[in-house]
């Protein structure tokens, strides 16, 4: 039996849980969220906790025990609290706005980048060089917020670039003079 597949997912007061056929939806205080799952897993309201039985012992039939529970885990989380992500724009003249549905950055380049905000997610900038990535849909905000990054990755000489709030960078030494 799949470890994370066999906890119950805790369905709290205020969310309502719809199944229909492979259809699971979620709506919360902070919106609405719907998942389709396969046949090899079966999903069965008890009360006020959901459980998740897979069909056989299938090696597809384990690996989509433990995927579909965190999958309705997150979803359940999302419509409650949210998923937040932030990245911090570190280098001499680097800044990054909010103008509208878009995020206008400038990175170093000759021109700035500009990244239109997906429906659904909420950016906030402010003049530190933090920038905030909120919505309810937890693989929303982490895509995104990676497509951010990717855009002027940290180097290791002098730390210039975009990371994550929580991501440490391995600075190396530069080249030292002659001897």
């Amino acid at each position: 039996m799949s470890r994370i597949g066999k906890l119950p997912v805790a369905v709290p007061a205020g969310v309502k849980v719809n199944i229909d056929a492979n259809v699971i939806t979620v709506e919360g205080p902070k919106g609405k969220l719907s998942q389709s799952f396969g046949d090899l897993v079966t999903v069965k309201l008890n009360g006020s906790s959901l459980e998740l039985d897979r069909k056989d012992d299938s090696k597809n039939a384990r690996a989509a025990h433990g995927l579909y529970r965190n999958l309705i885990n997150n979803m359940i989380t999302g419509v409650t609290n949210g998923f937040t992500k932030s990245l911090i724009v570190t280098g001499v003249g680097y800044r990054a706005e909010v103008q509208g549905k878009f995020l206008v950055m400038n990175l170093g380049y000759s021109t700035d980048f500009v990244a239109a905000i997906p429906d659904g997610l909420t950016v906030t900038a402010d003049a530190q060089g933090k920038i905030s990535i909120s919505g309810i849909d937890k693989q929303q905000v982490g895509e995104f917020a990676a497509e951010i990054r990717k855009l002027r990755e940290p180097e290791p000489y002098k730390g210039k670039g975009i990371r994550y709030e929580t991501e440490t960078i391995r600075r190396k030494v530069g080249k030292s003079g002659a001897k």
